[in-house]
């Protein structure tokens, strides 16, 4: 597709030592892009980069750590001379069970995690280079910020929250920098383990696509909202579910309808 070439643009990449984050930095680096990894280590950030190759370098920075994450910018424009790209998938989830039932320090790591450290690493990466010369910012939300589940409320609250700040700050940012989301179903993370890997065949066949997500299939779409193709895209979130959030496919499918 036109407009899909990263060549000559830089991404930075958090939380991208594994699953939707490593396959993001690797999307995008296969469309020429130069792409720096986070992770909280540099031993596993370096490990990241390796699996990526080409350009790719990795950066010790955990999420909500504002000097690591300034450090991470200015390591980036030293190296490459921009910041065009802007992926902030980092998240985290130490909760479980009704909110009621979680105490102030979940509460905190959930929303500082998965809320916060998108705010500050783009209006790091807009002060330090989007805000001038333009680029994109994809946030990883979840469907889980659009439905209701039981046990993981206060995770998807965050998440509900990301995809109203996804739509704030692209207007707040425009029209120099757009700024999206995606909305993974339940893909095969170490993160969603819990939601797949005890029952893969059901959670496989209540999927309209009769399938669990990939890494992949996340990174194909955040690699398409960076890109010039997707420049008329802003303040949207990109539903990647295979069709989880219409509901269980298992009744609609042919042999049902029949009585097969």
């Amino acid at each position: 597709m036109a407009g899909l070439d990263l060549t000559g643009r830089t991404a930075i990449v958090t939380g991208a030592s594994r699953g939707i984050g490593l396959a993001v930095a690797q999307a995008i680096a296969a469309a020429g892009g130069n792409v720096v990894l986070t992770s909280r280590s540099q031993e596993s950030a370096d490990a990241a980069a390796a699996q990526v190759g080409g350009t790719a370098i990795g950066v010790a920075a955990h999420a909500v750590d504002e000097e690591a994450a300034r450090r991470c910018v200015d390591v980036t424009l030293e190296r490459f001379g921009s910041l065009d790209i802007l992926v902030n998938n980092a998240g985290t989830n130490p909760s479980f069970g009704p909110i009621i039932d979680q105490d102030h320090a979940r509460f905190a790591k959930t929303f500082d995690v998965n809320l916060w450290a998108p705010v500050l690493w783009t209006g790091l990466a807009t002060k330090a280079w989007m805000g001038e010369h333009g680029g994109a910012v994809v946030n990883t939300a979840s469907i889980g910020g659009m439905a209701f589940e039981a046990n993981i409320g206060l995770y998807n609250a965050s998440k509900a929250a990301l995809i109203h700040v996804t739509k704030q700050l692209a207007l707040e940012l425009s029209p120099k920098v757009r700024v999206n989301a995606v909305a993974p179903g339940v893909v095969r993370t170490k993160l969603a383990e819990a939601l797949w890997k005890e029952h893969e065949q059901a959670v496989s066949a209540s999927t309209a696509m009769g399938r669990i997500g990939e890494p992949e299939d996340i990174a194909s779409a955040v690699a398409f909202l960076v890109s010039d193709a997707a420049s008329w895209i802003t303040g949207e979130t990109m539903v990647i579910d295979g069709g989880q959030l219409l509901g269980d496919a298992v009744p609609f499918r042919q042999g049902a309808q029949l009585g097969v």
